[in-house]
């Protein structure tokens, strides 16, 4: 495992030394392969609405942009999309939205984990990405069917945390969280955006250190890119496109080498910043793709930020498993056994 001083080496290095890139990417492969297998595997994304109650600073579904135009899918949408996910050989679907907290949503969420169990026999895999919650509403939706979850935390600096914020959005919040999620059984996600306006290499290396120190299962990151409608939207990173880019690919590749039985999704991101981001992802060590399967009528109302790709993942390039396989990390079957050992 590295230092702190040895990742930021790594991540500060000059951008442009490709060859020493490739090199790191290679290595990270070479693990990836060794230890979670040479092929990817797909999660079927649905986008169930972009609703939020929260106003996060950088989000382009945030609260207070009057300007975005809300959707909500029906019931019916979400199980076509999960059935069309599982017909064609996907082993999970990922349900996202905009955060919600009341009843009503609670609710919901809980039958539509339960409905695409029944419609796939249990053989479709649910992750759920649908922000802070209580622990008893996590319970819930774990009884429910859901199995991973997906809660990204940004940025692992607190201080960070809280310039990307409003005052009213706890940083101490969203790591509880995380830990109540792992305390109710799922497998647990999290990640960061990388080339934030006041974010540092030094914060880089924090936030993989994070990642190791919460012994997470799986992870979504990927460069920040910025959204016109949002109060970060004039606010100058220190890195520009090209080099969150490049800062993105460092960052899987060393959470491959730091933590090598985990997933790691190629996100959407990489792709709205380079017509080849995720196949770059994927050369880098990760091992995740979510195709976007949300209908397309809705489908470009999820702006978390501008450019961001509407259209299907062209997967023609990629070593899939085309299966139905669930593709758990390894990672949560050694955790829960060791955790299992000390009780």
């Amino acid at each position: 495992m590295r230092s702190r001083e040895e990742l930021v080496k790594v991540l500060g290095a000059p951008l442009g030394d490709l060859a020493t890139d490739e090199a790191l990417f290679a290595g990270a492969a070479e693990v990836r392969d060794r230890t979670v297998g040479r092929r990817v595997y797909l999660r079927g994304l649905i986008e169930l609405s972009n609703r939020c109650r929260k106003n996060c600073l950088y989000c382009g579904i945030r609260s207070g942009n009057g300007r975005a135009e809300r959707y909500e899918l029906t019931d019916g949408e979400v199980l076509e999309a999960a059935r069309g996910a599982w017909r064609a050989g996907y082993g999970s679907v990922v349900i996202q939205a905009g955060e919600r907290t009341d009843g009503a949503f609670v609710e919901r969420v809980e039958r539509l984990v339960e409905e695409i169990g029944r419609m796939s026999e249990g053989k479709l895999g649910i992750t759920l990405s649908l922000g802070e919650q209580t622990a008893e509403v996590y319970r819930r939706w774990y009884r429910a069917g859901a199995h991973r979850y997906l809660l990204r935390i940004e940025a692992s600096s607190p201080v960070l945390y809280g310039r990307l914020h409003p005052a009213d959005h706890r940083y101490e919040r969203r790591v509880a969280c995380l830990e109540a999620l792992r305390e109710t059984g799922y497998q647990v996600g999290t990640g960061v955006m990388i080339g934030l306006p006041f974010q540092r290499v030094e914060d880089l290396a924090d936030d993989l250190l994070f990642f190791r120190r919460m012994d997470i299962d799986m992870c979504g990151m990927g460069p920040y890119i910025e959204h016109p409608q949002t109060p970060l939207a004039g606010v100058r990173s220190e890195f520009t496109r090209e080099e969150r880019l490049q800062l993105a690919l460092r960052m899987i590749a060393l959470l491959r080498l730091e933590m090598p039985d985990i997933n790691i999704a190629a996100t959407t991101a990489l792709h709205a910043l380079h017509p080849r981001g995720r196949e770059l992802g994927v050369a880098a060590g990760a091992n995740i793709l979510m195709p976007n399967v949300t209908p397309e009528v809705v489908r470009g109302n999820y702006r978390l930020y501008e450019g961001k790709p509407a259209e299907d993942t062209d997967l023609s390039g990629f070593r899939t498993v085309p299966d139905g396989a669930w593709g758990d990390a390894p990672h949560y079957a050694s955790r829960r056994e060791a955790a299992k050992s000390e009780e």
